[in-house]
């Protein structure tokens, strides 16, 4: 037993863990106890268990799995009951290349646990190594799994579906686990969407946080076609159908929070890829100051839509917020004096006391036709969630100027060509600059982590040739670290970039003019706006973003 207790010794001093003195000191201990020389060593404080753990697995050549490092796959997870796990004391991990499971155990020896893990989950196993404690924590951790989502009635009826062989396949517990862990954990994660993506091998699981695509797992191609199915069928889809595109939608409970998911099927080469889209109710009834405006924006945002008529048009791509901004307005209007109705492709979110419209082309209710139908309604405020085409410019313009608010958003990459880009779709340029008060031009960027974010001296020429005036630089900016509590990414949240252009009379009589993009911008600049990039840098400043982020998000 000593000669065994000194190999180990003299393996963790060749490792570099511990140094000849403290083996010795160790040593001495050890044989006048007889305590095991890994637990004296732990007790002294020279090694921790798991140092000592990944010697000894790499000395009989099996794997030692540092949860802190390497988290469990889902796919894995979902495979091995979690009684079997605690009563054996083993967590799985992950499928290698050759198709095995890999399990790490606090006895990976334990002949019994290895058999029944071979028979309860059809694969072979491959015994790895961790501490019991490690394990215990990991168990706890990831069976977390949401088995209590609960769909809302009506939203799903499967056993309409005729699903043949398939429904036995999507109704195995382990499949229903898995998907329900996705979705729990992307709730939990502040996702925004999920990827479920065929790939040649296997199926890829990624998340949209914060706007950024982050890839959460890997599942094995022999699990694609059950865990689509599983989300086809929650989404009230035809699973029989994987040859064209599908939407569907469902309404789960998770945490006692009743959430939406707008769910779309698009085939690929490799399969059908599902993405979902998840619809907080609580971010729909934000604030404006919530939202991320200096204080000078805001003030000139809000004077805008403060006034009883006239049209203010919120620009960005896609992604942007833009909605967002509208519904945090709306919610600043609606009171019980005011009439408020929108025309919304789809409505997203249900906004209590404000009369909302299903847009639907195939039955001929456009955005243009339900502007019409408004106008017949008396309102007070209109919210149209999106000016495409001519028809609807030209209705949404003419209702701005008949005494009406008019909100609604444009695809343009700032707010001085919002007004080109009406002309181009063929509004008169004269009503253009009679009836647009306000245009808000925006982005999304990430917020730095508050936990994590690290103060530091940039050069002075990467600030320059970042944007900042040079008689105005900031001494101190913050960058991004990485922690748990913002998974290791830095960031935390998103905020608003704006750009608030108010439309004056030098700015009209250039709408008149015809003038361009570019010398309108030029005008509003010199009245006060902050263009994008200044708005970033300005939060950059405060050191609430960083100045790699505001590269990303601002031209």
């Amino acid at each position: 037993m000593a000669e065994a207790g000194e190999r180990l010794g003299l393996l963790l001093v060749r490792a570099g863990i511990i140094t000849e003195r403290q083996l010795n000191d160790a040593l001495e201990v050890h044989k006048a106890t007889g305590s095991p020389l890994g637990r004296v060593l732990v007790d002294l404080g020279y090694a921790t268990q798991g140092a000592i753990l990944s010697v000894m697995a790499r000395q009989i050549g099996i794997p030692y799995v540092d949860f802190s490092q390497q988290k469990p796959d889902p796919a894995a997870v979902a495979v091995v009951p979690k009684e079997l796990a605690n009563r054996y004391t083993l967590m799985p991990v992950e499928f290698d290349e050759e198709g095995r499971l890999l399990v790490a155990m606090a006895d990976p020896h334990n002949v019994l646990a290895l058999d029944d893990l071979r028979i309860i989950t059809g694969y072979e196993i491959k015994p790895g190594i961790s501490t019991k404690d490690d394990i215990v924590a990991a168990i706890n951790e990831y069976y977390r799994v949401a088995e209590h989502i609960d769909v809302d009635a009506g939203a799903v009826e499967e056993e309409e579906v005729d699903l043949s062989q398939l429904t036995e396949l999507v109704d195995e517990a382990p499949i229903v686990k898995l998907v329900n862990y996705i979705i729990n954990k992307a709730v939990a994660d502040r996702a925004s969407d999920i990827h479920i993506e065929p790939q040649e091998k296997d199926l890829r699981v990624r998340y949209r946080i914060d706007g950024v695509l982050h890839e959460m797992m890997r599942s094995p191609k022999s699990t694609q076609q059950a865990i689509i199915s599983r989300f086809k069928i929650m989404s009230d889809m035809d699973i029989a159908e994987s040859r064209k595109p599908q939407d569907g939608h469902t309404a789960l409970t998770i945490g006692g929070h009743k959430m939406d998911f707008r769910v779309s099927t698009l085939p690929t080469v490799y399969g059908e890829r599902v993405v979902l889209r998840i619809l907080r109710k609580d971010n729909i009834m934000l604030k404006l100051e919530d939202l991320g405006f200096l204080p000078q924006s805001l003030e000139r945002f809000e004077s805008s839509f403060r006034k009883p008529y006239g049209a203010i048009l919120v620009t960005g791509p896609t992604g942007s917020g833009k909605s967002t901004t509208l519904y945090a307005a709306v919610n600043v209007l609606n009171e019980p004096a005011r009439h408020i109705i929108t025309a919304e492709d789809p409505v997203e979110y249900r906004l209590p006391g404000v009369n909302q419209i299903q847009t639907n082309p195939k039955a001929g209710l456009t955005f243009a036709r339900a502007l019409r139908s408004f106008l017949r309604c008396s309102p007070d405020v209109i919210l149209v969630g999106e000016i495409r085409d001519q028809e609807t410019a030209k209705i949404a313009i003419e209702s701005a100027l008949t005494g009406h608010l008019v909100l609604s958003t444009l695809h343009t990459n700032d707010a001085p060509g919002a007004i080109t880009r009406l002309i181009e779709m063929g509004v008169e340029p004269f009503l253009v600059a009679s009836a647009v008060d306000c245009v808000l031009a925006q982005r999304l960027a990430r917020r730095l982590c508050k936990d994590c974010k690290e103060e530091y001296t940039p050069p002075k020429q990467a600030l320059i040739d970042a944007g900042f005036s040079e008689d105005n630089l900031p001494e101190r900016i913050f960058r991004p670290v990485g922690c748990k509590k913002c998974g290791g990414t830095g960031y935390k949240g998103r905020m608003g970039i704006h750009e608030v252009m108010l439309v004056s009379e030098e700015i009209s009589d250039l709408t008149v003019k015809e003038a361009t993009a570019e010398k309108i911008r030029q005008v509003a600049i010199e009245q006060g706006m902050l263009t994008l990039r200044q708005d970033g840098l300005e939060k950059v400043r405060m050191g609430l973003t960083s100045l790699e982020e505001i590269a990303r998000v601002v031209v």
